[in-house]
């Protein structure tokens, strides 16, 4: 970079930290430990379609309109999932998971950060087949009160359904995938059998506090997003979160390695990032 460059680096990295102070003093969201390219790659893009030329003109818009920081949120909200993502992570939970989810008489399960709903469903759908879903209560958190209304409405475009499928089937799974849906109008209406059990909340996991006696606590795709001291300060919710002898499944790409709560687990399945919390 040159001389002017590195100037203007360094005065958009202090419009970028004001911003989200003001965002946090405001509305009391807490993006100030988010990954840094992250944020600046998503603050760019806001920028780019609000007509503001610098990010330190977004921040009066945010102080005095609530409209703009809604906005807003959905850049800052991460959004990527498909039904049974990965699909061996499922297969894991199917032989590694249930049969210890079993000895419990009621099952409790956060899944944090479930963004539209997805994968919430799915994991529903696995817990119906393996017998466990009339005796279970799953939380699905996310911060974006948009997708949390999508997530508890159900409806995805049928055109995803193919993969979906598919990834059913790579996933263990023993029926027919259009038993847990119907098709409306271009869209995929997931079955209402599989709302019954599960609440969907408002959760900050950069501001919020713990749900206890969990079972199993499900975050997957998050934490990469995360610096490393919220990474910590999630993982740490997560732990005191789950009883002794409960699991968490992380990410693919998310590890424990070098996490404040490392040793506090042991590894379940290394690939699909299932771990149990020693008792």
């Amino acid at each position: 970079m040159t001389p002017i460059e590195n100037r203007q680096s360094a005065i958009e990295n202090i419009e970028i930290d004001l911003l989200l102070e003001a965002v946090f003093r405001r509305y009391g969201y807490d993006f100030r430990s988010y990954s840094k390219a992250s944020i600046e790659r998503r603050t760019r893009q806001f920028m780019s379609v609000t007509g503001c030329s610098s990010i330190s003109e977004m921040i009066p818009k945010l102080l005095h309109d609530q409209e703009f920081f809604s906005r807003l949120v959905k850049y800052y909200s991460i959004a990527v999932t498909e039904m049974f993502r990965d699909p061996f992570v499922y297969l894991a939970i199917r032989k590694e998971v249930v049969p210890l989810l079993r000895t419990w008489p009621h099952v409790k399960i956060w899944h944090a950060g479930c963004a539209t709903g997805e994968e919430v469903y799915s994991l529903a759908t696995l817990l119906k087949e393996e017998g466990l879903y009339d005796r279970a209560t799953i939380y699905a958190t996310d911060f974006n009160d948009e997708n949390l209304g999508l997530a508890r409405e159900g409806l995805y475009d049928i055109s995803k359904i193919a993969e979906a499928t598919r990834n059913y089937q790579q996933a263990g799974g023993k029926r027919s995938f259009s038993d847990y849906y119907h098709a409306d109008y271009g869209a995929a209406a997931i079955s209402g059998s599989l709302k019954e059990r599960i609440t969907f909340a408002n959760h900050n996991l950069a501001a919020d506090g713990v749900f206890g006696e969990m079972h199993l606590v499900f975050c997957r795709n998050v934490l990469i997003y995360f610096n490393r001291e919220l990474q910590n300060r999630a993982l740490e919710l997560f732990t005191e979160s789950l009883v002794n002898g409960g699991f968490l499944c992380l990410g693919t790409k998310e590890d424990l390695k070098f996490s404040s709560v490392s040793s506090r687990y042991e590894v379940v399945d290394g690939k699909a990032k299932i771990y149990k919390k020693k008792g």
